[in-house]
């Protein structure tokens, strides 16, 4: 028998396997899903880390409340229990991207709220792209360029970290297979960064030279895709932010059979 926090700790061990952590987590679903609240409760609580961790991600440029943001990350997580496929690896990883969804919806949501009245917005060059890796993730599935399993797959070898070896056993198919799946996922987020920083000098020439009727509520270019990359006044991406990775595109390594 463990105590919850205890079985917490375990499970972010680095010595912890994947498949121990999905039989822990289909045993924490079912009981959320048998007896209600207090597991509900639980699960949230052995979450924790990874919940704060999506919230934070959503927030932290965010110039707004944050409360309704976190609110939706945690509404999202808990609504996904309802109806995850315990059958399928990466029980965890499922949950925070349902969470990670559902916040950035509310960011979504925030950003497409119309200025107060009275309040005059003023033209200001962008910051250098991107943020938080899972927010370039999600712009990229918002924008088609990848498809939410290839994001899902970016992500879990990536920032997760779990092995490519281990993705491929658990999805049925061959490490060439899954490492080729991966490959052309990155190229294509890497040539889609490429292009947003290059379109972004000319967006930066463009809001220098804004004249000041361009400035007023009604000429202002709306943040109309929620997380906009060049709406830095406001929102996730405020002006002035030092971006949290050093390069757009950054080298990606290859795995090796022995990861």
């Amino acid at each position: 028998m463990l105590r919850l926090d205890e079985l917490r700790d375990c499970l972010l061990r680095r010595a912890c396997t994947q498949d121990t952590r999905d039989a822990v987590w289909a045993h924490l679903v079912s009981a959320s899903r048998a007896e209600g609240a207090v597991w509900t409760l639980g699960c949230v609580g052995v979450a924790l880390p990874a919940l704060i961790r999506a919230s934070a991600a959503l927030t932290s440029r965010f110039v707004g409340d944050t409360a309704d943001i976190e609110a939706a990350v945690l509404a999202g997580f808990i609504a996904e229990l309802a109806q995850i496929d315990c059958s399928r690896m990466q029980i965890m990883v499922r949950l925070r991207w349902a969470a990670y969804r559902a916040g950035h919806a509310a960011v979504r949501e925030a950003l497409d709220t119309p200025l107060p009245g009275g309040t005059t917005p003023s033209s200001s060059p962008p910051p250098r792209p991107w943020g938080h890796p899972d927010i370039v993730l999600a712009r990229a599935v918002a924008d088609e360029v990848i498809t939410p399993d290839e994001a899902h797959l970016i992500g879990a070898t990536r920032l997760e970290r779990i092995p490519l070896t281990e993705v491929a056993e658990h999805s049925g198919v061959s490490y060439e297979a899954i490492k080729k799946k991966r490959q052309r996922a990155e190229h294509k987020l890497v040539d889609y960064l490429r292009d947003d920083n290059d379109a972004g000098h000319d967006d930066e020439t463009t809001a220098r030279t804004a004249s000041p009727a361009q400035s007023t509520p009604a000429g202002r270019r709306r943040c109309a895709d929620g997380l906009s990359r060049t709406c830095g006044e406001s929102g996730v991406q405020k002006c002035g932010a030092r971006p949290a990775l050093p390069s757009p595109a950054p080298a990606l390594k290859e795995d090796t059979p022995c990861d």
